[in-house]
């Protein structure tokens, strides 16, 4: 019951939210708007999160009624370098959020002193250890955009409301409530803007339900994992469900991603703060993870789980270097320069660790296609690394109704043979969009680890089926569908046929009766 109250209580605290974040937006596409919502959501939690801290300290020291807001500025100055070792960065009491928002109203020059705030911030980790994590965080909170109101004085009275708003939500003390409530309304807040934002949201987006299956298939067995990467992260939603999904201290090394859209970086980078992952856990880049892989120094890795794009262009034989790649090498041949599907995958075979799993979203196409794609899955069959493959239901994912599959990779696989699961109709129906339950990931991940035969669900295909397939992986070459069409008795049907013509000779005769009744 206590459990359910819980989830109501955030259920209606989401829904507060969204209505504010919806509010401020006016007549901003929410799409372009999410940035302000959520970098003044990350400005508010860092400003309580250091205050918080600070106070703890003090009060711990014997100092009760202590409160870092209202600490002179001069004063505060002394304590900026410890902090900035133990935290990664500092904030000035004047330039907290909650001394900025109570200003606000009456500060006509609120977008200088927002910009001045967010670069205070971000130049306060230059020359530290976190510098990385915080170079360019609110690069995209402008300030001084027309999408924010045409004047200066429009923009401020814009700016005024996104701090009140942000104030507004119920996100309680950091210090009382369970830690991922920030967090939590980041991630829904994402949820929210994906889902409304068509095809330009969605496509760097995963849905929860879907991360959850992808880290449930990754960790089978595991209470903890080493490091978990992602080699095209997004918002980071996937990197923090191994998090989630294992607890706050399972990941022991921290949380590896490469993200090229710099927008969706930077909101990567927000969400891992938000989500209470130090500066010294996470390591996120930004560039292109085929052609300027940045995480050389810090691979294997014992969890891999992405969602790349689906059939996007690269540079593939149009860049000589990349057939010697240590990469793509094995393989003797490159994903097509129209689809480089297959070189994520790839990629994230030669990251793995021996120990490891990869659970990768895939375009459909990748696992039948001919040439060099056949070439790439006969290489990955031969050596026996893909463990398992997963046809999932379509309609699962924003601003795309395809029917995706996940393939799972592994090193250290005990036979060799590769499971495939049907799992096409294992979702509920949810307006407009398929979902997964927590029933529907159970079965899937039960029948994964069990490599259990089901009839119409699941087929363990040994090595020489594979091949005599020539490498097909489409799940419905080795899983037959169910017949769901109703089995008739020709024989029954004959009789009842029969019944009916005799039945409609008695009908007939007694109607010529009745006429010639009527007419004698």
């Amino acid at each position: 019951m206590a459990d359910t109250k819980k989830e109501q209580e955030r259920d209606e605290l989401h829904r507060a939210i969204w209505a504010i974040a919806d509010e401020l937006r006016g007549a901003v596409d929410g799409w372009d708007f999410k940035n302000y919502v959520l970098g003044t959501m990350f400005y508010r939690y860092i400003s309580e999160n250091l205050t918080n801290y600070i106070n703890l300290g003090e009060i711990e020291a014997g100092n009760a009624d202590f409160d870092y807001a209202k600490m002179s500025d001069a004063d505060a100055e002394e304590a900026r370098q410890g902090l900035v070792e133990e935290k990664g960065f500092f904030i000035l009491p004047s330039e907290l959020f909650c001394n900025v928002q109570a200003r606000a109203h009456k500060d006509e020059n609120l977008n200088e002193t927002l910009e001045t705030v967010f670069r205070h911030i971000e130049e306060s980790a230059k020359g530290s250890a976190s510098e990385g994590s915080f170079a360019g965080l609110f690069d995209d909170y402008d300030v001084n955009s027309n999408k924010l109101g045409a004047t200066v004085a429009k923009r401020n009275e814009k700016l005024v409301k996104l701090l009140n708003g942000v104030a507004d939500m119920n996100l309680g003390d950091v210090k009382d409530h369970d830690i991922d409530a920030f967090g939590d309304a980041y991630e829904y807040l994402m949820t929210m803007y994906a889902s409304n934002a068509g095809k330009s949201g969605g496509e760097f987006f995963t849905p929860a339900d879907v991360s959850e299956l992808l880290t449930r298939l990754g960790t089978v067995g595991k209470t903890e994992i080493n490091k978990v990467y992602d080699p095209a992260c997004g918002s980071g939603s996937l990197l923090l469900k191994a998090e989630k999904v294992l607890g706050h201290e399972a990941v022991r090394n921290g949380f590896y991603g490469q993200e090229i859209n710099i927008t969706t970086y930077n909101l990567c980078r927000i969400n891992m703060f938000l989500h209470d992952i130090g500066f010294d856990k996470f390591d996120i880049a930004c560039e292109d993870t085929l052609t300027a892989p940045q995480h050389l120094d810090d691979e294997p890795f014992e969890l891999i789980v992405s969602n790349p794009p689906y059939s996007v262009k690269w540079a593939g034989d149009g860049d000589a270097t990349l057939i010697n790649d240590p990469r793509f090498a094995p393989a003797g041949v490159l994903a097509p320069k129209s689809k480089a599907d297959l070189a994520f995958i790839m990629h994230s075979l030669s990251w793995l660790a021996s120990n490891g799993t990869a659970a990768i979203v895939c375009f459909p196409g990748i696992m039948y296609r001919g040439g060099a794609e056949q070439k790439i899955r006969k290489y990955l069959i031969d050596n026996n690394y893909i463990d398992c493959v997963i046809q999932l239901p379509s309609n699962l994912f924003f601003g795309t109704s395809i029917a995706t599959c996940i393939m799972v990779m592994k090193k250290n696989k005990t036979d060799n043979k590769t499971l495939f699961i049907d799992a096409s109709s294992e979702c509920v129906k949810v307006t407009n969009n398929n979902k997964l339950t927590p029933e529907n990931i159970d079965r899937i991940v039960d029948v994964f680890a069990k490599r259990e035969e089901i009839a119409h669900f699941s087929h363990l295909a040994a090595y020489d089926e594979i091949e005599s397939n020539d490498y097909n992986l489409s799940v419905s070459t080795y899983v037959e569908a169910e017949d769901t069409r109703e089995k008739i008795n020709i024989t029954e049907l004959n009789a009842q046929i029969a019944k009916i013509v005799a039945r409609e000779e008695v009908l007939r005769a007694e109607i010529d009766k009745i006429i010639a009744e009527i007419e004698g």
